[in-house]
């Protein structure tokens, strides 16, 4: 189906203009999550503007596709005169904002769609919206909320016996992608701090479950064990990560954009700190449990690969502010999630085969050769 920025928005928006939520990228892993548990647990009118790149999926979204209080807009995030349109015609009371280029290794291997989606594209977006916000009546001005949706890779690595990050950690990016996410952290801290803007920030630890793009770790590594291929750990395997269910995160981004305070941030992490090693051992027993294939263990499958550049090497989420001042915690531990994942992703063969045809399989031939190297921009 080809789209066009003709199909912007149906009068539907009218009638919903007191209850619209104008969520950005919500065709990807984490925005297309959280749009279909707001659909199903809230009354609000939902419009999705997304710029459909690798990573964005509609079919994420077919089970709400008719639904008369959602909207998909096919549209850049950095298009101001789209932007502009949208707000006046939908008066969305808040605007939550995932879009972004979100995968480190691309980002080492070619970091200028970062710069212009993350950095460029999140400028355009508030600049839209400082325009738009002080033109809403009184009350509405004071329920405006613009809620960035950032990662805690802008906090920079961590060593095994430091605190985990706080919202008061300073940061310390070390790739591409993290530089351009605490860019545009900056940025929204900025409009607050400079006009006024009622916005709010969370910064979440590495998210796994249903629809995210096979080339992150828990899916590719789900996939590779599926069909007995090479399962690619970066160096000793030893880096650390804190994972977080996506299902617990987008309750927590509803918990945040509902009752969080204007300027403030709040970490959201799972509890759950892991070795990458121990997360595709644990991978290949899930896999070996729903998929037996003879009695051979994948674990065997398990290849060690060159580490990337600039491979932190731990992050730990302190998220006890959240749930001290909204009384949000993760509902799914680690355990829970992972089993919950995996069923998903192999219960799931028509999406996975749409979504890894094509120029995925291209990436992922070329990221993981042996002589690949990052290329400069």
């Amino acid at each position: 189906m080809r789209l066009t920025r003709t199909a912007i928005v149906r009068v539907t928006c009218f009638y919903f203009m007191q209850n619209t939520i104008l969520v950005t990228g919500g065709a990807g892993f984490i925005g297309s999550n959280f749009i279909l548990q707001r659909m199903e647990r809230d009354a609000a009118s939902i419009v999705n503007l997304d710029g459909l790149t690798y990573a964005g999926n509609l079919r994420n979204l077919d089970a709400i596709a008719g639904n008369p209080r959602y909207e998909f807009v096919h549209g850049d995030i950095g298009d101001r005169g789209l932007v502009r349109s949208l707000l006046q015609r939908c008066r969305p009371r808040a605007i939550v904002h995932f879009a972004a280029e979100s995968h480190v290794d691309r980002s080492i291997r070619g970091p200028d769609d970062f710069i212009r989606t993350n950095v460029d594209g999140t400028f355009a977006l508030l600049e839209e919206t400082r325009a738009y916000w002080p033109g809403l009546d009184e009350r509405e001005r004071a329920d405006f909320r613009f809620l960035q949706v950032s990662t805690d890779e802008v906090y920079g690595s961590l060593g095994p016996d430091d605190r985990p990050f706080r919202e008061t950690t300073a940061y310390a990016p070390n790739s591409p992608y993290a530089a351009s996410k605490a860019a545009s952290d900056h940025l929204v801290r900025a409009y607050r701090h400079t006009y006024g803007l009622p916005t709010l920030t969370t910064n979440c630890s590495n998210n796994y479950g249903r629809f995210q793009f096979p080339e992150k770790l828990i899916p590719l590594m789900i996939l590779n064990a599926r069909d007995g291929k090479p399962l690619p750990v970066y160096g000793d395997g030893q880096n650390v990560r804190d994972w977080l269910y996506v299902e617990d995160h987008c309750e927590a981004i509803a918990t945040v954009l509902a009752r969080g305070r204007a300027g403030e941030t709040y970490n959201v992490g799972g509890w759950n700190e892991k070795k990458n090693l121990e997360i595709v051992e644990t991978i290949c027993d899930l896999v070996d449990e729903f998929a037996p294939r003879g009695g051979a263990s994948r674990r065997e499958l398990i290849t060690f690969v060159k580490d990337r550049p600039g491979h932190d090497r731990r992050y730990a989420m302190d998220a006890r502010k959240i749930e001290r001042e909204l009384n949000w915690k993760p509902k799914e531990t680690f355990e829970s999630g992972i089993r919950k994942t995996v069923r998903w992703y192999l219960e799931n063969e028509e999406w996975v085969r749409d979504v890894t045809s094509g120029s995925y399989r291209k990436w992922i031939e070329t990221h993981y050769s042996p002589e690949a190297e990052p290329r400069r921009s």
